[in-house]
């Protein structure tokens, strides 16, 4: 049998990592993780609930003085390199999230590290963040963008087939974190999806595509559904 090899890449060259600069869209603004300009305000919001933490290898914090300590221990990572996400429509914040796993000679990272205060939750500001992190990553020349999640995040996994990342498989006994093993469900979008997917994100985040009282008329899942090459058979 014939040697076989993979796809030729010709003109590569791998991309820049990325710089912490914001980006903003139409919902929601990702400003790089700051201790003083939003520990405060990102530990009122995430104290109402501690199940957000589930999933996540540290929290909840019960003090302000313990997650700012934290905040300022982080706010400096390039890997993970963290984000406060504000809502644009309040000017409040309501979440965190990461790029991570930055991987340049491979063309890959990862988004992580997510956490959304219940106010934030269901909301377009968290898909747009998603659409933002992504839309820079392959306008930088990435070719491949990855979720990754405990395999029994439901909802995680969930989000991520809404999101158009396509089904790769389960890492069993990848991790251990808070003493528990945790088999790890792996997704990931491509560079060449990208351009069918970002028109269905961009169709979906539309104003055109909200009631007057900010109902969808479209489901995102629908639209990337069209494009995304792999199902989650556990949903």
């Amino acid at each position: 049998m014939a040697k076989q090899f993979g796809a030729q890449v010709p003109g590569w060259h791998p991309p820049p990592r990325p710089d912490g600069g914001a980006l903003q869209g139409r919902f929601v603004r990702l400003e790089r993780l700051s201790a003083e300009r939003h520990a405060a305000e990102l530990h009122t919001g995430f104290a109402a609930d501690d199940g957000i933490w589930d999933y996540l290898p540290y929290g909840p914090f019960t003090s302000i003085a313990a997650w700012h300590r934290w905040v300022a221990d982080h706010e400096g990572s390039h890997d993970p390199m963290f984000f406060a996400l504000r809502d644009l429509d309040s000017g409040h914040l309501g979440g965190m999230c990461s790029f991570l796993r930055i991987t340049p000679e491979a063309g890959s990272i990862e988004v992580g590290h997510i956490c959304i205060a219940p106010h934030m939750q269901r909301s377009p500001a968290v898909t747009e963040m998603v659409f933002l992190m992504m839309d820079w990553a392959f306008a930088s020349g990435y070719r491949r963008f990855e979720w990754k999640c405990d395999a029994l995040n439901i909802p995680s996994r969930r989000a991520a087939q809404r999101l158009g990342f396509s089904y790769e498989g389960v890492f069993r006994q990848h991790l251990v974190y808070r003493g528990r093993n945790r088999d790890t469900a792996w997704f990931s979008v491509i560079d060449k999806e990208w351009p069918g997917l970002s028109e269905a994100f961009r169709a979906w985040l539309s104003p055109a595509n909200f009631d007057a009282d900010g109902r969808q008329r479209e489901r995102l899942g629908d639209l990337t559904g069209l494009v995304r090459s792999g199902s989650d058979p556990a949903l």
